[in-house]
């Protein structure tokens, strides 16, 4: 038996993807790796319910109780992560740009999901609503979604799986965005987190 990849999923709203990936857990369609803590910059996020209702450690890291220091904050993370031998790092709605800094201490070990096809729609400023709001304003007939590794380029990294998604008549930046999440971020996500924890296993 393989070792399996220790994974944290950082979070920072309701936690729909943390939700997708627990799910695929359970199902065995992430079977190579184990979700082992999550990690929220809010602590009022949902998302910490849903990982103790999972029976997952959970952790909150606030920047702004850290005095706002983007170096303690990512330090602080890092402590975090290491206490639990964290191997792959999950985002998953997590609002926070992170640095080279910390992007160069985990290559290749963190992936994140966005809400549109890179490289459209997609970099500074475009998250959340965001996104599905300029996709409907550019009246592109095709969006979807991507995960991606992630280096110090928001949304920059090397694309590892991406699924499109219709846009209808009559969508609005809400039913499109929860379209995308349905047919795309909770499928691909899961995916692409069970190739990444079987390439990392090999190597633990």
């Amino acid at each position: 038996m393989l070792k399996k990849t220790r994974i944290a999923v950082l979070v920072s709203g309701g936690g729909t993807n943390l939700q997708a990936l627990i799910d695929a857990q359970n199902a065995g369609i992430i079977k190579s790796g184990q979700i082992e803590l999550v990690i929220s910059n809010n602590a009022d996020a949902y998302a910490l319910t849903r990982a103790q209702n999972a029976g997952i450690d959970t952790a909150v890291v606030s920047k702004k109780e850290l005095g706002g220091d983007q170096r303690v904050f990512e330090e602080t993370l890092i402590e975090v992560l290491m206490s639990k031998g964290i191997e792959l790092i999950i985002l998953a709605g997590f609002m926070c740009i992170l640095s080279a800094s910390f992007t160069s201490k985990y290559p290749k070990r963190i992936i994140n999901v966005h809400p549109s096809l890179i490289p459209s729609f997609c970099g500074k400023g475009f998250y959340g609503l965001h996104v599905h709001e300029a996709a409907l304003e550019y009246g592109v007939k095709v969006t979807g979604a991507t995960v991606h590794f992630v280096n110090e380029i928001p949304d920059g990294g090397e694309i590892i799986l991406q699924k499109a998604v219709e846009i209808k008549d009559g969508d609005t930046p809400e039913i499109l965005q929860k379209r995308v999440m349905e047919e795309a971020e909770w499928k691909i996500l899961p995916q692409a987190a069970e190739m990444v924890s079987a390439e990392l296993a090999e190597y633990i």
